[in-house]
């Protein structure tokens, strides 16, 4: 038969909030309320109990008959258990109720553990994608959520029309030379053609709820052959005048008429008595 225990645990699972209980562990929607029950249901006026956190070591939440920490100000007991108001993400982890009493045999230590998980929607994703590309090349597009949890799954949008993970099983009219990966949240064009061009967003999905970021639209031109052309006329056209104009000057003797203007040192000799000279 079900215990008050349990009994008081299931008036708040219906009432307050919506959560899971399995096999000791809870989940939990972000900023509502949870109840961590322990299973010791022999409480008298000689029971000690206390409430740990085990995560980095072990943490007091409940110890000497007041809760410690921030539980002080968002928590309260209910007989052995803790009601949680406003859940964060913090509180998610390994919680172990601890009550001993005195027995014949002597003290009597009893023990239980709870997981709870707290669950997050995702926030909005960030998503890079290119405003241009050429035709022909290797394209990414990235889209990363960093906050829900359990972690999201992604889709990509083109134009506001979903893109199936295989491409091979849409329109022909698409581009079949992608590849969506919903877990890291990439798009990949192997070779990217015009018809790409469009305005893609990404959504960010959990069992929670699900966020798109905004479009962004990306512009798949060819490469200009003409402009890469006529880029390198130019440049061969100004190094042609350059060697003109170096052939012309030396013609007109300037680099000889340069070398010499160059003043010469004047060195003078005289004879000594001995048959030698001395500058």
């Amino acid at each position: 038969p079900p215990s008050w225990h349990s009994s008081l645990k299931l008036h708040y699972l219906i009432c307050l909030f919506s959560w899971e209980q399995l096999e000791n562990k809870y989940f939990l929607l972000l900023f509502l309320e949870a109840i961590l029950a322990c299973k010791y249901s022999k409480k008298t006026v000689s029971s000690r109990l206390e409430w740990k956190k085990l995560e980095h070591g072990v943490s007091f939440v409940y110890y000497q008959q007041a809760l410690q920490g921030d539980f002080k100000d968002r928590a309260e007991m209910i007989d052995f258990s803790i009601r949680i108001k406003n859940v964060t993400r913090k509180d998610a982890g390994k919680y172990r109720c601890e009550v001993s009493a005195p027995s014949e045999q002597g003290q009597n230590l009893e023990e239980d553990t709870v997981t709870l998980e707290v669950l997050v929607a995702p926030a909005v994703p960030s998503c890079e994608v290119p405003s241009s590309a050429l035709r022909g090349t290797v394209v990414e597009l990235r889209c990363e959520d960093k906050e829900g949890n359990p972690a999201s799954e992604y889709m990509w949008f083109k134009n506001g029309i979903p893109l199936l993970e295989n491409p091979k099983l849409g329109s022909r009219i698409t581009n079949s030379s992608y590849t969506m990966n919903s877990k890291s949240g990439t798009l990949q064009f192997n070779t990217v053609s015009k018809m790409d061009s469009g305005e893609y967003s990404c959504e960010a999905r959990n069992s929670v709820g699900h966020r798109r970021c905004p479009g962004k639209r990306m512009q798949v031109d060819d490469l200009n052959i003409s402009g890469i052309i006529a880029a390198v006329v130019i440049v061969a056209l100004v190094i042609s005048v350059c060697g003109l104009g170096v052939c012309y000057a030396q013609r007109k003797g300037y680099f000889s008429k340069q070398m010499g203007d160059t003043p010469k040192m004047m060195v003078s000799t005289r004879s000594r008595s001995d048959g030698q000279s001395v500058q």
